[in-house]
């Protein structure tokens, strides 16, 4: 009869808790050599950060140095230009440049020295000398256009004080005229003073006398004028009307009484009839030569 076979001995707890002891030693074994190989990627890591970070600054410095080196070759462009070395800037750059708004402030300066042959300045030894009388030329100039400015205005007043005395000119003229046919028609009248009385009487007037009564004369002829106008304008009016508006110029009747007067009697007879008793006796003691 075959043997049986017996069943392994179930592990004693002491020997679980050694296999225990041993996989907690195991993990952190592991755990430990985790860290120093994290580690180690961080070092290499941050190594290769400086080793970038070194390159990146060595580009700086290098594009630093590139760009000096092109402002100090432009600066010494421009000093050569501005020099006028080896008339660069005068010959060559000038004739390109001169209108470059900026960039031709770095053109050389106008020279000003003087040069033992006239003919490059036009007759004059420098550039200075030829400024110099080009300033002088400006100042005359200024001079002429002044004195021209001045004259301009002393003709415009003279043509103005001319065509004021022209108006006494012409007021003489009519003076004449008027003294002329006063001599012809009153002084060798049949019943004039005749010229010896006239003569005593013009000489005592003087011109500003003579004026005044030439201006009363006109005013006196413009007025009756007008007042032949209204009495003309009044007489076509039927007489009623004229006299409706007569009454109403109760301020003013010594007008009416003139306009009445240049009237003829037939028809100042109808108006004043017409008119408001009153306002009518008015009028007539102003039109009586007598009162």
């Amino acid at each position: 009869m075959a043997r049986e076979k017996t069943p392994a001995a179930a592990p004693s707890a002491e020997d679980e808790k050694k296999r225990i002891e041993n996989e907690k030693k195991d993990l952190k074994k592991k755990q430990k050599d985790q860290k120093k190989e994290a580690k180690r990627r961080a070092k290499e890591i941050a190594k290769q950060e400086e080793e970038l970070g070194l390159d990146e600054g060595n580009g700086l410095v290098t594009f630093g140095a590139t760009v000096l080196i092109v402002f100090l070759w432009i600066a010494v462009v421009c000093v050569i230009v501005k020099l006028d070395i080896g008339g660069f800037g005068s010959t060559v750059l000038a004739p390109i440049l001169k209108d470059v708004p900026v960039v031709n402030k770095i053109l050389p300066g106008v020279s000003l020295t003087e040069t033992d042959n006239p003919e490059n300045y036009g007759g004059y030894s420098s550039l200075q000398e030829a400024v110099d009388y080009i300033r002088q030329l400006e100042l005359e100039l200024e001079q002429v256009r002044t004195a021209s400015g001045t004259k301009d205005e002393d003709i415009e007043r003279l043509l103005k004080e001319n065509e004021r005395l022209k108006e006494f000119e012409n007021m003489q003229v009519e003076f004449q005229r008027i003294q002329t046919k006063f001599g012809e028609e009153v002084i060798y009248a049949e019943n004039g003073p005749g010229p010896e009385e006239y003569r005593k009487w013009y000489e005592e007037f003087d011109p500003a006398t003579a004026e005044t009564l030439y201006k009363q004369v006109i005013l006196q002829q413009e007025e009756s004028k007008e007042i032949q106008e209204f009495a003309e304008s009044y007489s076509s009016m039927k007489p009623k009307e004229a006299a409706g508006i007569f009454n109403e110029m109760t301020d003013n009747l010594n007008l009416v009484a003139k306009i009445l007067n240049a009237m003829s009697a037939d028809e100042r007879g109808k108006i004043l009839g017409a008119m408001d008793a009153e306002v009518a006796a008015r009028l007539t003691k102003i039109m009586d030569p007598d009162t």
